[in-house]
């Protein structure tokens, strides 16, 4: 049966039994979810759990070896992938990485680079930017054709704290501008951002399903990552004594705006953040994984989604 925890509004895609073979193998098998309009659904899990591959069954990039996926008539979809084949040697303008996929009305251009909080970095080169201003050169990339659904592999990497919380931030609001639905792919388990309506965990199958509170104290995520990384996953909460806006920067309760959070402020309770990776045949699945590989934080390695 499908989850969606937004019922009522229009299904974009949906995924059932969905599973993919390669040399005899499964990477993934029994994937079932939805993503709706104004829905955001994490899934989660270690490398090689089958997070990719079901994120690019969900947009037809891969096609299922069983199963079906279904998806609306027309569907648009913006895509930040994971990682970016660029030639870092050459000059590129943030203006000219947007034109990359197709031509774009330069009005349109201005309009993402604006609700992305880099519309002074338009001319930039790509290889000056920060990490965090690098994501949010691919985010409006991704929301320039204005899509119905936002996969988005990785979105903070390469991005410290204070960073991640500006794009978790800035990801909620795209969603509640835009009213588009958002699968997004944490790597990270200890950090997934509490506007997350459903949150999938994946081991080559769903393990468990439900919000982010609900799926870190779930038998299926304990018994998948122990105990410790379960009571070290962080849910990102924004109590609302501050304000992060469009460029970065933080406003804060009594009017100040500084670069940074303050760490008194409400959301940096953060518990120890070990990251915990047990092997994934701890599930007991059976089955084999596909092997992601993992980006250290900073850097940029070669795939062609450009």
């Amino acid at each position: 049966m499908l989850h969606s925890a937004h019922r009522g509004k229009e299904i974009l895609v949906s995924l059932a039994n969905a599973g993919v073979q390669r040399n005899g193998r499964w990477l993934v098998r029994g994937v079932e979810f939805s993503v709706s309009k104004g829905e955001i659904v994490t899934l989660i899990g270690p490398n090689g759990s089958g997070k990719s591959t079901s994120a690019k069954m969900a947009i037809g990039v891969v096609k299922p070896t069983e199963g079906e996926v279904s998806r609306i008539a027309g569907l648009k979809v913006g895509y930040v992938p994971q990682k970016l084949s660029v030639d870092w040697t050459m000059p590129l303008s943030v203006r000219r990485l947007m034109t990359l996929t197709g031509p774009l009305p330069a009005r349109e251009i201005d309009a993402a680079l604006n609700a992305t909080g880099i519309a002074h970095l338009a001319n930039a080169e790509v290889q000056h930017l920060s990490g965090g201003e690098f994501q949010r050169a691919l985010l409006a990339r991704a929301i320039a054709r204005k899509p119905d659904l936002l996969v988005l592999d990785e979105p903070v990497q390469g991005v410290d704290f204070s960073g991640e919380i500006a794009l978790y931030d800035l990801i909620k609001n795209i969603r509640n501008s835009n009213n588009c639905g958002v699968l997004l792919i944490s790597h990270d388990l200890h950090v997934v951002m509490a506007e997350t309506d459903t949150v999938i965990c994946l081991n080559g199958h769903v393990c468990c399903r439900g919000t982010p509170q609900a799926v870190s104290q779930s038998p299926e995520y304990m018994r998948l990552f122990g105990g410790a990384a379960a009571k070290a996953l962080a849910v990102y909460s924004h109590h609302h004594d501050h304000t992060h806006l469009p460029d970065g920067r933080v406003q804060h309760a009594d009017g100040s705006v500084t670069d940074h959070c303050h760490p008194e402020d409400g959301h940096h309770h953060m518990h120890d953040h070990g990251h915990h990776h047990d092997s994934h045949d701890e599930c007991g699945c059976g089955h084999e994984h596909e092997h992601e590989g993992h980006t250290p934080p900073g850097q940029r390695q070669g795939e062609r989604h450009v």
